[in-house]
């Protein structure tokens, strides 16, 4: 088999980047909707500028560090499924090398190579690295590249936090006269931002995700609002 080129190396490392763009993109969506959500319903409750500040920093707190939280604990899970999957597969090498390279020959064929080349390239790669071969081939796995808990705790942590930002800023800062327009259109125009990255990096039409992302974030922000100025006609 022959070295991989530059060209299959780049895509891969595109690839990985798309993934952690499209993620950071995600977060920052959650950090906009959830935080806005939070402050717009407060408004409705209260003009007070120090209780809508101590709102949507407790709401921007929480939500960057549960992301975190729920990153690292789900990335660690997948780590460790990983290492479990090689250590598995370093033992049957171990144990059963022509099982496991009739399985690798197998594998190979059914990505379109005939027989003999299958099983030529199976020797060669068994040769060179045997246990990077079946887990590139059978799990899928770089070994090189595990994924990363720490990584994607604080990419999501930096991202929630640059998300809900947006809509504290624009509550906290204008008079209280305009601040409530000035989120909600700071906020729409958000979504549209992040609703438009994300279907790029998905390679989908726009229109749709925008739609959704707007939708989903003018509900978020009715609902709320409501449920505050409810709260403040019963005097809560």
């Amino acid at each position: 088999m022959t070295e991989p080129t530059h060209g299959e190396a780049h895509g891969g490392a595109l690839a990985e980047r798309l993934n952690w763009l499209r993620a950071a993109v995600l977060g920052a969506n959650d950090g906009i909707v959830s935080t806005a959500g939070l402050v717009v319903g407060v408004a409705g409750a209260t003009d007070d500028r120090d209780a809508l500040l101590t709102a949507g920093l407790a709401g921007l707190l929480a939500g960057s560090m549960s992301m975190a939280a729920g990153e690292y604990v789900s990335v660690s899970t997948q780590r460790d499924s990983e290492k479990a999957a090689l250590a598995q597969e370093r033992r049957e090498l171990r144990e059963r090398p022509e099982a496991e390279l009739e399985e690798l020959t197998e594998l190979l064929e059914r990505r379109g190579l005939s027989r003999d080349v299958a099983r030529e390239a199976a020797v060669q790669l068994t040769e060179r690295d045997a246990l990077r071969a079946h887990a590139r081939v059978e799990l899928g796995i770089d070994p090189d590249r595990l994924t990363n808990p720490w990584h994607a705790a604080w990419a999501s942590f930096l991202a929630f936090t640059a998300g809900a930002l947006l809509p504290l800023l624009a509550m906290v800062l204008p008079p209280a006269q305009g601040r409530l327009t000035v989120t909600v259109v700071s906020v729409l125009a958000a979504l549209t931002l992040t609703g438009w990255s994300s279907a790029r990096l998905g390679a989908a039409a726009p229109a749709r995700a925008i739609l959704r992302n707007v939708a989903g974030g003018a509900l978020a922000m009715g609902v709320t609002y409501a449920a505050g100025s409810l709260l403040d006609v019963a005097g809560a």
